[in-house]
């Protein structure tokens, strides 16, 4: 067991943008709440998962929309409380500690926000070890734990309970109400013991997070090369070197749904680069050639100081390197790949990791 301090919040923005593969939202705002909460509040608990009881409730705590939304529509502070709250409420249960339902960006950061605000301890773990777009993109999804009861809230104070007959029709339903809401809302959802946290969850994503950011910050510090200490760290490997030409987004399903295009630069002048995503980056394209595709985990970095680049902070001639890093085991299953392989995405290619692309690529 350990405690996340103030600090922390610096290196676990970084580097949940890092695994965020472009989504889950600017972890710059969730930073900034996470920190104040710490200092009213004081530091949060960071459990490891064989700490967790079996028999403790866990509730998860995120937000869900379009993540570029988030720049304009700024949340009241209130909604991750409320809507965790409020699931207490519906199933008279009391929660032992919060977990994040994803690694990435901003739904890294409100976890801990919401664990100092209401004095709960969070769990070193999450249901993705990256980020998806969609509610049932989860390993908890995939064990059969139900979604709903699920709560919506927005800053205006308007709150919704979803309870649904499956997981896909949480998703179909949160999304309607999310985009009422303005393209985004804080959620609560996934109500699980403790012995069903460990059976599912993937362990150490928060410590993860932590340490590659630590790596970027020091490298930048010592003049380093951030990229490389993030490539050893995450057994990862270096796609493309180049300039942003051109970005296409479009927000109006609920989504950042778009692709961006650049041109080669050094080692890779003379080529070219296509990244599409919805929310998080799935597919990547050398000179129209697949390179790394979903599950697999792509990320944008400025190619100066290794930041990470959401899709919602892409624009033209950024010079950036588009790096790949190999996915948690369970999303290369056959029940993995049907709930985030590259054919539930609609592209026309069966999955292949990203070790053996790289490996053809080089050949």
């Amino acid at each position: 067991m350990r405690y996340l301090t103030v600090n922390d919040m610096e290196y676990l923005a970084v580097g949940a943008a890092v695994l965020g593969t472009g989504g889950g939202g600017d972890p710059y705002l969730g930073k900034l709440m996470a920190k104040q909460a710490i200092k009213e509040n004081g530091d949060v608990k960071l459990l490891d998962l064989n700490e967790l009881p079996d028999d403790k409730l866990v509730i998860p705590s995120a937000m869900m929309g379009a993540p570029a939304v988030m720049l304009e529509k700024l949340p009241n502070g209130k909604e991750p409380e409320t809507a965790l709250r409020a699931i207490e409420s519906y199933t008279g249960k009391k929660a032992f500690a919060t977990i994040s339902v994803e690694a990435g960006g901003l739904n890294s950061t409100i976890p801990v926000y919401t664990a100092a605000r209401l004095g709960l301890p969070i769990v070193d773990a999450d249901g993705m070890g990256r980020a998806f777009p969609e509610i049932p993109m989860v390993t908890f999804s995939i064990g059969g734990v139900r979604a709903s009861p699920m709560i919506c809230c927005d800053e205006k104070g308007n709150m919704v309970i979803l309870e649904t007959i499956d997981n896909a029709w949480v998703e179909t339903l949160s999304r309607t109400v999310t985009v009422a809401m303005g393209l985004s809302s804080m959620i609560s959802l996934y109500v699980m013991d403790g012995k069903t946290v460990k059976r599912l969850a993937i362990g150490g994503t928060i410590s993860l997070e932590i340490e590659i950011g630590k790596r970027i910050i020091e490298s930048n510090r010592k003049k380093l090369n951030p990229v490389d200490a993030i490539l050893e760290l995450t057994k990862g490997f270096r796609l493309f070197e180049g300039k942003v030409t051109d970005v296409q987004r479009d927000l109006t399903t609920g989504f950042v749904r778009g692709k961006a295009k650049f041109e080669g630069i050094d080692s890779h002048k003379g080529s070219s680069f296509i990244l599409e995503f919805q929310n998080e980056n799935l597919i990547g394209l050398l000179d129209d050639r697949p390179v790394a595709m979903v599950p697999d985990l792509i990320t944008v970095l400025d190619r100066e100081n290794g930041n990470p680049i959401t899709t919602e902070h892409l624009k033209y001639g950024q010079r950036v390197v588009i790096i790949g890093m190999p996915c948690a085991s369970i999303w290369r299953t056959k029940e993995g790949l049907a709930q985030v392989g590259p054919r539930y995405f609609k592209y026309d290619v069966d999955y292949m990791p990203i070790e053996e692309l790289v490996k053809r690529k080089r050949l």
